[in-house]
């Protein structure tokens, strides 16, 4: 039964808590299914049984993630946007990549509100359209939104998801981003859907978020931190295997299961979720260079010190 296995691993963990090794860790946007993956398994004790206790510390996107990696605030980041990333650590930053997050975009969206005369993504020209901050994940597939559809946008730095729907709402921003699951609730009620990231070609098989951590922390806490990443692995497998991942989640992100169910079945895969997978790296890097995240591509030697992960796949 359900409610008895997660009272097993809690049980488990608490037997393990007193040799517990703590780890702080940073993640962009509380209340998505993917950055929930730290919050779900520490709740199911799925972390504890692995001797991991951990702090949870959400921001309002990747950059203030990294940057709470950068000055050793945290141990590790969640949800760091790639380009962001492979940007700072390009220019020197002892910023070191320990998995992928997410690949693909098909959970990000744009919305209106439903007054709005703006239908298509093809309506936002000339508009002022919401991203988390600069160089996150919700980024860099808006300016490829923007290339794709041959049209000019004015972004916008809104922050997180409920800031960004009170700026929508307010009228202060025309077009706001979310991820699934929030907002689904609203759509067709207070809000409409415009653009989809699934309706973004390139990004389709771009790894766009990231596992990170500051070279030294890794160096001090590498047996830690792969401790981390096996219980991350277990937890992954855990969502989807499955119904007590969606009653923990609703209950978490304050919405309904059947949003929830629709967010695990509908807009993430398990196979974009494992951290052992890092994909598109070339086509990253030449958007990374057109929209001026990246001076030049990285070269072998700089991917080969930067990224440290069991397997990638170019």
């Amino acid at each position: 039964m359900p409610g008895l296995k997660h009272a097993l691993l809690v049980l488990l963990a608490l037997a393990g808590s007193a040799q517990a090794e703590e780890l702080k860790i940073a993640v962009g946007q509380r209340g998505a299914w993917d950055t929930a993956i730290a919050e779900l398994g520490n709740r199911a004790g799925i972390f504890g049984k692995h001797g991991i206790e951990l702090q949870i510390l959400y921001t309002q996107g990747g950059a203030e993630t990294q940057q709470a990696v950068l000055s050793r605030s945290v141990d590790i980041g969640v949800a760091a946007g790639t380009l962001g990333a492979l940007g700072v650590a390009a220019k020197g930053a002892p910023l070191r990549i320990i998995g992928g997050e997410a690949t693909g975009v098909g959970e990000l969206y744009w919305y209106v509100p439903l007054a709005s005369p703006i239908k298509t993504a093809n309506d936002m020209t000339g508009h002022t359209v919401g991203l988390s901050t600069n160089g996150s994940s919700s980024h860099t597939p808006l300016l490829l939104l923007a290339k794709e559809h041959d049209i000019a946008l004015k972004p916008v730095a809104t922050g997180g998801l409920a800031a960004t729907l009170t700026q929508v709402m307010s009228g202060q921003i025309d077009v706001g981003w979310a991820v699934a699951p929030f907002g689904l609730d609203e759509v067709d009620k207070t809000i409409r859907v415009v653009a989809r990231g699934s309706d973004v070609a390139a990004t389709r098989q771009l790894t766009t978020r990231v596992l990170i951590v500051h070279a030294e922390i890794l160096a001090q806490k590498k047996a830690t931190i792969e401790k981390f990443l096996a219980a991350y692995r277990e937890t992954i497998e855990w969502m989807y295997a499955g119904p007590e991942a969606i009653h923990i989640f609703a209950e978490f992100a304050g919405i309904s299961e059947a949003a929830t169910r629709r967010t695990r079945d509908e807009f993430f895969t398990k196979a974009a979720l494992d951290p052992g997978t890092v994909t598109g790296l070339p086509e990253m890097m030449a958007d990374g260079v057109r929209f001026k995240f990246l001076q030049a591509p990285l070269t072998q030697d700089q991917l080969a010190r930067i990224i440290q992960i069991e397997r990638t796949t170019p």
